[in-house]
C-alpha cells in the first residue's frame, strides 16, 4: 500500500474559490468548489478546505507538504481601486510622473481619453531632495531631517513606495530612505530595488506604487489566513503562485504582491503544460472560462510563453496603454471580462453586448437566487438546457431556471425575440468574444492559432470550449479530469520559481564579461534564497539567463534567452549571434555593423515540483452509455432535442461516443455539440475532435 503524501491547493476566484486535495502516494483527487466571500476571503477558504478535507477523510495535520495557494485578490484590488492608503517618495522634481505617465496617447484620435486613477493620489507623493546621477555617482544624499519631516507628513498611510531616480544605477540612497521611514513609521515600505530595479522611470515607478498600494491587501490577509492554519493543526507552510508561473514563501509575496497579479491564470498555464507533456502535444491552447473572466494562452514546446510586462486595470480591455503598465514577469496570456457572471444588456445602438461587468459571487447570477436581476451567461446556459439546474456543484446549490428564463425577457423584448432565443444570442456573443480576443492576442504575436488543440478548464470553459474551437479552426479539445478547479491542481505542478532583473547599460564587447558575472552572481545569490525560504533543495536550483538587448542608439528592446546552467551560457560572440538572429526574427534584418547593447539581464531561478503520477482508468468495452436525456439547443432558430447526459464518473477508458452530449461532473459540464466525436484517454480526459 502507498504512503500517503497529502498536498493542498487553493485558488480564489471572482465567483468561485477552489480546493484540490492530492495524495501524491496513491494519485487520488479530492476537489471542492464553493462561492468566494469577497469582503472576508478567508471565509470562502475555510469552508472549502475543511470539506475537502472532510470528503477524503484525513485531518489537517495530515497536510505536510506546503500549501500552495492561487489568489485574485491583487487584481481585483487594482481593478476596483479597492487598495490600501499608501504614500510614495520620490526625487524632488518628479512628483508628477505618475500623472504624466509615459506621455504617450494609446488612442490619438478620442478627445476624451481615460486613464485608470493612480493607485497613490497626488496629494501623498512626497518629493526628497536628494540625487544619483545615471552613471550611479551619488551626487546628494538624503538628510536624516528630511525624513523626520516626511514621516510627519505620511501620519495615517498604512503603506509606503519609494522610487528614486536612476535608484536601478545604484540603490543606495534608496535603500537609506526606505529603511529610515520603515523604522519611524512601522509600516510596510517597498523600494523600487526591490521591486522592479530596472531602467524607464513611469514603468518602475507605478510598478512599485501598486506593489505599496496592494500591500495593506495581501499582507492581513496571508497573516489571518496563517493563524487559521495553525490554530486548526496544519503542519505546513504556505506557498504563493506567481504570475510567471512559479511559486514562493508567503513572507516573499507579502514584500512583493505585485507579482501575484496573475497568479491564478498563471496557475493554468502550469496545468496545461502538464497535461500537454501527458498527452504529447507540443502546442497547446488553454481556455480558461470562469465566473468572471476569461483567459487564454499558448503553451508551445511544453512551456507557456513569458512577458516581462503585465499591463493592470485597462480602461479599454482591447487597448494597450490603457491601464498600468506592471514591469513584472508573467505568463504571457489574454483575458477579458467573459465569464459564468458576465451580465447581458442591450447597448446604444440596439446590439446585445455580454460583459466586462459580472454579477460575481454576490448577488451572482439571477439563477442564484441571491437577488441578482439581469441575466448573466450561466443563466443563458441554463435556459439552453446545457447546465442541469438540480446537478449545479453536484445539487448541493441548485439553480432556479424559471427565475433565469423570466430575467431573459426585457432582453428579448429588446431583441424582438424569445427569452430562449435570447439565451443562445448570449452564449454565441461570449463564444465570439473570447475567440477574437484569442485571434487578436496571437496576431500580435505572429502566431497561427488554426489547427492547435484546445484544453478547456474553468467552471464555464468546457460549456463553451467546442463553440470557440470552432471559431479558432481548432481540430480537438481536451476537457481534462477536474476541469472546473484544473487552476487550483496547476499550483501542484508549479515549480518553485522566481524571475529577477537588473538593468545595468553595458555594450556587448570587450570587458563587459566582469560586470555581468558579478550582477548574475548577485542575482543568483538572490534567487537561491528566495527558492530556499519557499523550502527548495538549494543544490537542485536551476538557472536560466537572459538579456533585453537592442542596437546602439536604439531606444526598445527584445529579449534573448541565452540558455541554461551554472554559469553565462556561451561565448560573448555567440551571445551577439543570438541577438543578430532574434532581431531577425522580429524585424527581418539584421544590423552587424552597429555594437549590440543590453540594457536588462535577466536570470530565471527554479526547483521542479515534486513528481506524482494519476492513475490511469480501467478500460472498457468502447462504449458509454448515458445516464439519461435532457432537452437541450446548441445555436439559434433550432429546437430543443434530446441530448444524452453522460456522468464523467462512470466513463471508462477507451470509451467512445459521438455529440450531441453533455458530459456531466460536480464542478462543471463539458458540452459536445454535433459534429463532434468523443474518445476517453487512460487518464480520463474526454477528447472531443471535429469532423471535417
Amino acid at each position: 500500500m502507498n504512503k500517503t503524501d497529502w498536498r493542498l491547493a487553493v485558488d480564489i476566484g471572482g465567483t468561485f474559490t477552489d480546493i484540490v486535495l492530492l495524495d501524491a502516494g496513491s494519485g487520488r483527487v479530492v476537489v471542492e468548489k464553493t462561492l468566494t466571500t469577497p469582503s472576508a476571503p478567508l471565509g470562502g477558504v475555510r469552508k472549502g478546505v475543511m470539506s475537502a478535507l472532510a470528503k477524503a477523510g484525513i485531518a489537517p495535520g495530515d497536510i505536510t507538504r506546503p500549501i500552495v495557494h492561487a489568489t485574485t485578490l491583487i487584481t481585483n484590488a487594482l481593478i476596483e481601486g479597492k487598495t490600501g492608503r499608501a504614500a510614495l517618495v520620490t526625487t524632488q522634481g518628479f512628483g508628477d510622473t505618475l500623472e504624466i505617465r509615459t506621455e504617450h496617447r494609446y488612442d490619438m484620435y478620442d478627445m476624451q481619453i481615460e486613464y485608470p486613477p493612480s493607485p497613490i493620489p497626488r496629494e501623498l507623493v512626497f518629493e526628497l531632495d536628494e540625487r544619483v546621477m545615471a552613471t550611479g555617482e551619488v551626487r546628494r544624499e538624503p538628510a536624516e531631517a528630511a525624513l523626520d519631516e516626511l514621516a510627519a507628513r505620511m501620519a495615517g498611510v498604512e503603506a509606503v513606495a519609494v522610487c528614486l531616480l536612476n535608484s536601478y544605477a545604484n540603490a543606495a540612497n534608496e535603500k537609506t530612505v526606505a529603511e529610515g521611514l520603515a523604522k519611524r513609521l512601522g509600516v510596510p515600505v517597498c523600494a523600487s530595488y526591490e521591486v522592479t530595479p530596472q531602467i524607464r522611470e513611469y514603468p518602475r515607478m507605478i510598478t512599485t506604487a501598486c506593489n505599496a498600494a496592494t500591500m495593506p491587501v495581501i499582507g492581513p490577509y496571508l497573516e489571518e489566513l496563517e493563524r487559521w492554519l495553525a490554530d486548526e493543526g496544519f503542519g505546513a507552510s504556505v506557498l504563493m503562485m506567481l504570475s510567471n508561473g512559479g511559486v514562493v514563501s508567503a513572507a516573499d509575496a507579502r514584500k512583493v504582491p505585485i507579482r501575484l497579479v496573475e497568479s491564478g491564470p498563471a496557475a493554468g498555464a502550469l496545468a496545461g503544460v502538464w497535461y500537454a507533456r501527458r498527452l504529447g502535444e507540443d502546442r497547446l491552447f488553454c481556455f480558461d472560462l470562469g465566473g468572471t473572466t476569461a483567459k487564454s494562452c499558448l503553451i508551445e514546446d511544453y512551456r507557456p510563453e513569458l512577458t516581462n510586462e503585465f499591463e493592470v486595470a485597462r480602461v479599454y480591455r482591447f487597448k494597450k496603454g490603457s491601464g498600468y503598465p506592471c514591469s513584472v514577469p508573467s505568463v504571457d496570456l489574454v483575458e477579458i471580462g467573459a465569464g459564468g457572471g458576465s451580465l447581458a444588456r442591450i447597448d446604444d445602438l440596439g446590439l446585445l453586448k455580454v460583459g466586462p461587468d459580472s454579477a460575481g459571487a454576490d448577488p451572482g447570477p439571477v439563477s442564484y437566487a441571491r437577488g441578482g436581476t439581469v441575466p448573466a451567461t450561466t443563466d443563458a446556459d441554463l435556459v439552453m438546457g446545457l447546465l442541469d439546474p438540480a446537478y449545479f456543484l453536484g445539487g448541493e446549490m441548485p439553480l432556479d431556471l424559471d427565475r433565469a428564463r423570466a430575467a431573459f425577457l426585457p432582453l428579448a423584448g429588446g431583441m424582438g425575440t424569445t427569452a430562449d432565443q435570447a439565451a443562445l444570442g448570449v452564449y454565441e456573443v461570449i463564444n465570439q468574444n473570447m475567440a477574437a480576443a484569442a485571434r487578436m492576442h496571437a496576431v500580435e504575436r505572429g502566431i497561427d492559432l488554426r489547427g492547435v488543440s484546445l484544453i478547456a478548464f474553468g467552471g464555464a470553459g468546457p460549456v463553451h470550449a467546442c463553440g470557440v474551437a470552432a471559431l479558432l479552426e481548432a481540430p480537438r479539445v481536451v476537457f481534462p479530469v477536474n476541469a472546473g478547479v484544473l487552476s487550483a491542481f496547476g499550483t501542484l505542478v508549479s515549480p518553485v520559481r522566481i524571475d529577477l532583473a537588473r538593468s545595468m547599460v553595458r555594450v556587448l564587447g570587450a570587458g563587459v564579461e566582469g560586470d555581468r558575472d558579478a550582477l548574475l552572481d548577485e542575482m543568483r545569490d538572490e534567487g537561491r534564497r528566495v527558492l530556499a525560504a519557499a523550502g527548495a533543495d538549494v543544490a537542485k536550483v536551476q538557472f536560466r539567463y537572459g538579456l533585453d538587448a537592442r542596437y546602439a542608439g536604439q531606444g526598445n528592446e527584445i529579449t534573448v534567452w541565452a540558455g541554461e546552467g551554472g554559469s553565462w551560457p556561451g561565448t560573448l560572440e555567440e551571445t551577439v549571434e543570438l541577438f543578430h538572429q532574434a532581431y531577425e526574427r522580429v524585424y527581418g534584418l539584421r544590423i552587424p555593423a552597429l555594437d549590440v547593447e543590453v540594457v536588462t539581464w535577466r536570470v530565471a531561478a527554479w526547483s521542479d515540483a515534486p513528481p506524482f503520477e494519476v492513475p490511469a482508468l480501467a478500460p472498457g468495452d468502447g462504449t458509454a452509455s448515458p445516464y439519461s436525456t435532457r432537452k437541450a439547443r446548441f445555436r439559434r432558430g433550432e429546437e430543443a432535442r434530446d441530448v444524452p447526459v453522460y456522468r464523467r464518473t462512470e466513463l471508462s477508458a477507451g470509451a467512445r461516443f459521438a455529440g450531441p452530449a453533455l458530459i456531466e461532473e460536480r464542478e462543471t459540464t463539458s458540452v459536445v455539440p454535433d459534429g463532434w466525436t468523443c474518445e476517453v484517454a487512460p487518464d480520463g480526459s474526454v477528447i472531443a475532435t471535429r469532423e471535417v
